[in-house]
C-alpha cells in the first residue's frame, strides 16, 4: 500500500514548511514539493498540519492496582490513543515482590499481543531488587526494555528504599538505561493519611490534602541526589507542583542530566475541581494528586522553558462505578488513577498552542520527539523524515471537537474533562503507513501494533 499526502503543512520540532509526503508500506519514503508519483490513495491536506504522532510515555493499561485492574486493556486503551493522534505507547510492567523482571515482561508481552492496535514499548517496574537481580536489568536492555521505573511512594506495595534507587540507578549508569521516578515521600505522606482516618477525613479530597507540594519536593531533591551520587541520568514522572518543578530547575541549572514530565491533569485541573457534591471528586484521585491552580502558570512556563521536556498522561482508569466506589468511605482504598490517554494531544494544541503558551513545534516537541529521543525510538519514530516509520497524524487545526464520556474511545464511564470545547483535533492517522483512523472512523485492528525494542537513553540522545 502506498499513500501520498500533499499539500499539507508539516510540523516537527524544529522544522514547519508545505510539501508533500509520499509512504509506501511502512516508511517515509520521499518528502518533497509538488510529488509527482503514483499512489494508491492519495490525500489533499491543503489547510491542515502533517505531524509526527504522539508517542505517550507513560500508561498503565491493564495494571492491577488497589484490589482492582484498570479498565482499559492493550485493545481499549491503544484504539483510544489512535483517536487521540498517539501512534506509539511505552507501558509499564510490573514486577511482583518476591518474582523476577522477566516474569512481569512475559507477563505484559501476553497482555498485549493480539490486542495493542498500535505500537507500544515497556518500561519495567522494580519492587525487589537484590545485588543477585541487577543482572536482570542488563538482560532487560539487550531486549529492548530500557527504562525503569521505582516508587518513593506506597509503602509496602510499591515504595523502594534509597539503597533500592541507588543500586538501580549505578547500574543504569552502567548500562545507559534511563530511571524513571515517582517521587513523593511515601512515609511521610502515610504517616498523615493515617492522622487524618483517625479524625474521620474520610473523603475524597483528603486524598490530595494528604499529599503535600513538599512531599513531592522533598522527594524530587532526594532522587536528584541519589542519581548524581550514581553518575546517571533521571527522570522525574508526573510533576505536579512548582514546589518539585524549581527542584529539577536547580539541578538543571547545575548541569545533571535530570528531565520531568508532568500530564494534562496538572496543567488544567486543580483543587478548584475537587467540589462536586457526594462522592464525585473520587473521579479525579491519582497521584500525585491536583494541587492549588495557581501552579498552572509555573507548569506552562516549565514546559516553554525546558525545564519538563514531556507531557505524558500516567493514563490508568478506574470506572467510577464498582471501582473508584471500593473506596466510597475511605480515601485510601479509592483505586488512584485517571483516563487521559485519548485527549492528551486535543488539551495541549488547544490550550498551549492557541493560547499563546508553546509555538506549534514544541507542541510536537513535547508530545512526540522528545519522548522519542528520551526512551530510545527516534529517528525511528518522533519526526517526519525520509526514513522514519510513517507514524503521521493529519491534524485539522479549526476542528471543533467536545470532550465526552459519550463520544471518547476509553472504556471508563467518566471523562476528567467532561464538557471541555476544544478546537483543534485529528482528522487522519496512520500507523507504519497503515491508515487506521479517517473521518472518526477506525480502520485498524487489534494485534497489528508491535512490540517496538528500544535503544537506550545514552544511545538515542546522542
Amino acid at each position: 500500500m502506498s499513500t501520498l499526502i500533499k499539500n499539507g503543512r508539516i510540523i516537527t520540532a524544529e522544522q514547519d514548511y508545505t510539501a508533500d509526503v509520499y509512504i509506501e508500506k511502512e516508511s517515509i519514503i520521499t518528502i518533497g514539493s509538488n510529488l509527482k508519483i503514483a499512489a494508491d490513495d492519495i490525500i489533499d491536506a491543503k489547510g491542515k498540519y502533517v505531524i509526527p504522532g504522539g508517542i505517550d510515555v507513560h500508561t498503565h493499561l491493564d495494571m492491577p492496582f488497589g484490589g482492582t485492574t484498570s479498565c482499559d486493556d492493550f485493545e481499549t486503551g491503544t484504539r483510544a490513543a489512535a483517536f487521540g493522534g498517539t501512534t506509539c505507547i511505552v507501558d509499564f510492567a510490573t514486577q511482583s515482590k518476591g518474582s523476577r523482571m522477566r516474569n512481569a515482561l512475559d507477563t505484559w508481552w501476553k497482555k498485549a499481543e493480539g490486542k495493542a492496535t498500535i505500537d507500544y514499548g515497556l518500561h519495567m517496574i522494580i519492587t525487589d531488587l537484590p545485588e543477585a537481580h541487577l543482572e536482570d536489568m542488563s538482560d532487560m536492555v539487550r531486549e529492548g526494555v530500557t527504562s525503569f521505573k521505582l516508587f518513593m511512594a506506597y509503602p509496602n506495595v510499591l515504595m523502594a528504599d534509597d539503597a533500592t534507587i541507588f543500586r538501580a540507578m549505578r547500574h543504569t549508569a552502567k548500562t545507559g538505561a534511563l530511571v524513571c521516578m515517582h517521587a513523593e515521600n511515601g512515609g511521610v505522606i502515610d504517616v498523615i493519611v493515617r492522622q487524618a482516618l483517625a479524625e474521620g477525613k474520610t473523603a475524597p479530597i483528603y486524598h490530595a490534602l494528604t499529599r503535600p507540594t513538599t512531599a513531592e519536593a522533598e522527594a524530587v531533591n532526594r532522587s536528584i541526589a541519589l542519581a548524581e551520587m550514581a553518575g546517571a541520568p533521571v527522570y522525574i514522572v508526573h510533576l505536579s507542583s512548582n514546589d518539585a518543578l524549581e527542584k529539577v530547575a536547580e539541578a538543571r541549572d547545575k548541569g545533571l542530566p535530570v528531565y520531568a514530565e508532568t500530564c494534562p491533569q496538572y496543567l488544567f485541573l486543580s483543587l478548584d475541581d475537587m467540589n462536586k457534591p457526594g462522592f464525585e471528586d473520587a473521579k479525579v484521585v491519582f497521584t500525585p494528586p491536583l494541587r492549588e491552580k495557581w501552579n498552572h502558570d509555573k507548569l506552562w512556563a516549565g514546559l516553554k522553558k525546558n525545564t519538563l521536556q514531556v507531557v505524558s498522561t500516567d493514563h490508568c482508569p478506574f470506572c467510577f462505578k464498582e471501582q473508584k466506589e471500593l473506596g466510597k468511605h475511605d480515601f485510601t482504598k479509592i483505586p488512584n488513577g485517571g483516563p487521559g490517554i485519548e485527549h492528551r494531544l486535543q488539551l495541549l494544541f488547544d490550550g498551549g498552542v492557541r493560547q499563546g503558551r508553546i509555538s506549534l513545534n514544541r507542541w510536537v516537541e513535547l508530545t512526540s520527539t522528545t519522548p522519542a529521543k528520551m526512551f530510545g525510538l527516534y529517528p525511528k519514530k518522533g519526526t517526519i523524515a525520509i526514513g522514519s516509520d510513517a507514524d503521521i497524524v493529519i491534524w485539522d487545526p479549526e476542528k471543533d471537537y467536545t470532550i465526552s464520556v459519550k463520544t471518547h474511545h476509553m472504556a471508563v464511564d467518566y471523562s476528567m474533562f467532561e464538557g471541555r470545547k476544544v478546537k483543534g483535533n485529528i482528522d487522519t492517522v496512520f500507523s507504519r503507513g497503515e491508515k487506521i483512523i479517517q473521518n472518526d472512523k477506525f480502520f485498524g485492528k487489534a494485534g497489528r501494533g508491535n512490540f517496538v525494542k528500544r535503544d537506550t537513553y545514552a544511545g538515542a540522545w546522542k
